[in-house]
């Protein structure tokens, strides 16, 4: 008998032996239907956050993920596609997430299209897209305000970069882009008023832009210089309590702005996070979502010890919790391990959600500030912005 003829008789014997014994000591196991998928429900709960996972090493291949903080066992409930650098919005008034992504014909070359894809919540099924023109949509690393809502979630503000800044306009209910606004020099749009926008310039202006019924600009406003670029930059990313912005700096200050009327106004007095013992040499935050809130008006904000000149974006050890209204520190909490970005649920009972350097995903009570469960890095690959219900 050949070698090969040994094998082959080796493995039907093991074969017939296995189906033996399986006869013999348990029924045969039922037939397992596929795509058998349960649906989620249209409205998520406020336990309930979406975290965009960039994938750094896939870039084509980024996901938002659904997942459920209070789970022990099953926090993953289920992901969408969000492709090359793209942005992920929630709409709190339908059953649908919208994704601004890029695509190539060849994966990586070839043909360039950008689009907004429309999610149904339950399925996580896309449901249609909104081509935008121009090839254009601003690829950088995730950040939520290069991708906004405004007049009441029915319009998007998609941001380019050519590299001139430019916003596209788009009516989501109506799925057409309803038209571009040159904005060069300046970047990112948070939503103002009704139905408009400001945005950050380099000069340290602001400008302030209100659109009409057709999406076109009905006014511009820029202000004087009102922020140091050079001394005090601002994390791009704010916590919104109500219609008021509030950002950190990357040396701590707290700033907070009144978006509620047609033009940002700064509010007037700024205030530190604080300080420390232990700083090498001093406390400053640091990671990437760094500052949140909660339904309280409670401020987080992420803070190494390591802070120093171009410790921006270094992840951070601790979680400062602030008290706006009297300008203070109320709690500091010791984080797990190093940590990039955070996010607090709208629950009763509010809970911090820390996403790690090495991917983990940690819960915190964010009231005593007790540590209540990690959901390990089973997750996302690379957790970066994640978004309360």
């Amino acid at each position: 008998m050949t070698i090969r003829a040994f094998a082959v008789t080796l493995a039907a014997s093991a074969i017939a032996f296995s189906s033996s014994v399986a006869g013999q000591d348990a029924p045969a196991l039922p037939e397992e239907p596929l795509g058998a998928v349960a649906p989620l429900p249209a409205i998520y709960p406020s336990n309930w956050v979406i975290v965009s996972d960039f994938n750094f090493n896939a870039i084509v291949d980024g996901r938002g993920v659904v997942v459920d903080t209070s789970s022990d066992n099953q926090p993953f409930k289920g992901m969408f596609r969000a492709s090359q650098f793209a942005s992920i919005l929630s709409s709190s008034t339908k059953p649908e997430i919208y994704t601004a992504e890029s695509f190539f014909s060849r994966l990586s070359e070839g043909e360039r299209t950008d689009a907004i894809t429309i999610w149904d919540k339950a399925t996580l099924k896309s449901k249609g897209e909104i081509l935008l023109p121009g090839g254009k949509r601003q690829q950088i690393v995730t950040y939520k305000n290069t991708f906004q809502f405004t007049n009441n979630e029915k319009w998007a503000l998609v941001t380019n970069f050519t590299p001139a800044h430019s916003v596209t306009v788009v009516d989501l209910d109506g799925r057409r882009v309803l038209g571009d606004i040159e904005l060069p020099g300046c970047s990112m749009v948070y939503p103002t008023g009704d139905r408009g926008f400001t945005t950050f310039c380099a000069d340290g202006t602001l400008t302030s832009i209100v659109l009409d019924p057709d999406g076109k600009v009905s006014s511009t406003v820029t202000t004087k210089p009102i922020h140091d670029i050079d001394n005090q930059a601002m994390f791009a990313m704010p916590a919104m309590i109500g219609k008021t912005a509030w950002f950190v700096t990357y040396r701590g200050m707290i700033r907070g702005f009144d978006l509620s009327g047609p033009l940002a106004k700064p509010l007037k007095k700024d205030f530190s996070v604080g300080a420390a013992d232990g700083g090498q040499p001093e406390w400053r935050p640091g990671g990437w979502q760094v500052i949140a809130s909660d339904a309280n008006g409670r401020l987080y904000v992420l803070m190494t010890p390591f802070g120093r000149e171009g410790s921006h974006k270094d992840a951070s050890t601790e979680v400062w919790v602030l008290d706006p209204a009297s300008k203070s520190r109320v709690a500091r909490i010791a984080m797990k391990g190093p940590s990039v970005s955070i996010e607090v649920t709208r629950e009763a009972s509010p809970k911090l959600v820390v996403a790690r350097a090495d991917s983990v995903i940690d819960i915190y009570d964010a009231t005593s500030g007790a540590f209540v469960r990690t959901l390990g890095n089973h997750v996302a690959f690379n957790p970066l912005t994640i978004s309360a219900m």
